[in-house]
């Protein structure tokens, strides 16, 4: 997948831990390694907003993308 969570930089760069971040912006844990995983198929602006007030940063500082020319190619509705 092209899109890539980039969590766990900001969390080392923070010196925060995961466990800490998920209590203070109140989800579980397993919900926020599944989101660091890139396991999850969509996650709230509200819960992005939080993490990104937490950990002073934008949301692109959460997220990268890489080309792959498959993007371009059908269309993403299910």
């Amino acid at each position: 997948m092209p899109v890539l969570v980039t969590l766990d930089a900001m969390l080392a760069t923070r010196s925060m831990t995961g466990k800490e971040l998920a209590s203070r912006i109140g989800i579980s844990e397993t919900q926020l390694s599944l989101f660091k995983s890139g396991k999850v198929r969509g996650i709230r602006f509200a819960t992005i907003a939080k993490m990104c007030a937490v950990l002073e940063c934008a949301p692109g500082d959460l997220l990268a993308y890489r080309f792959d020319p498959a993007d371009l190619q059908g269309s993403d509705e299910s």
